[in-house]
């Protein structure tokens, strides 16, 4: 049995990871369309960054690998705004994508194999001090919790989503399917700017 599937693409100028928290204004008319779509049919809508175009207007050209966001909040305080906040689900890569009548682009895709959980290895434990201070400080709506520190795919994807990097490095980070390179990859950008210790 094929484990493709389609599903709603909205791109966007930020990089979700999985188990991360992406709160979202929603006011064009097809992605209305899209959230009131997927909170009826309980499914969840894809979330990847922009290649080529931009936000609004004419549907942009999103990068292949993306991840799944479910809806677990909402609130619309002004009529034709609507509030959403999404938690990241699994990662997937777009096959083929084609935009409908209404501008929405939708795609279908393949899930990418869950990361297995693992423990942080004795080499990086020292970006665990950090992580936590930096967790402590975001407080627990950017970052919900279980915090689960003891993972180091939990560890990596929460780093990912905070530090100051390019929008096409995170998405390079999201891309990548060895959790330690990731958290060696992270260890080394702290460490040259002295923050790892």
């Amino acid at each position: 049995m094929s484990s493709v599937y389609e599903i709603p693409i909205f791109p966007l100028n930020t990089v979700l990871f999985p188990g991360g928290v992406l709160p979202l204004k929603i006011f064009e008319q097809r992605y209305m369309t899209m959230t009131s779509e997927c909170m009826r049919e309980e499914k969840p809508f894809g979330v990847c960054l922009i290649a080529q175009g931009r936000e609004v207007g004419q549907a942009a050209k999103p990068h292949a690998v993306g991840v799944e966001a479910r809806i677990v909040d909402w609130d619309m305080q002004q009529l034709g705004v609507l509030h959403v906040t999404t938690r990241g689900g699994r990662r997937f890569r777009i096959i083929d994508s084609a935009v409908d009548p209404e501008g929405l682009r939708r795609a279908r895709v393949e899930p990418i194999a869950d990361e297995s959980s693992q423990p942080v290895p004795e080499a990086q434990q020292n970006l665990l001090t950090l992580l936590r201070e930096i967790v402590a400080e975001v407080g627990a709506e950017r970052i919900p919790e279980p915090h689960d520190y003891a993972n180091a795919v939990w560890a990596g994807y929460r780093y990912c989503e905070m530090l100051p990097i390019p929008l096409a490095a995170r998405q390079k980070l999201l891309e990548l399917d060895d959790t330690i390179s990731r958290l060696e990859i992270i260890q080394q950008f702290l460490q040259q700017r002295g923050l790892a210790r």
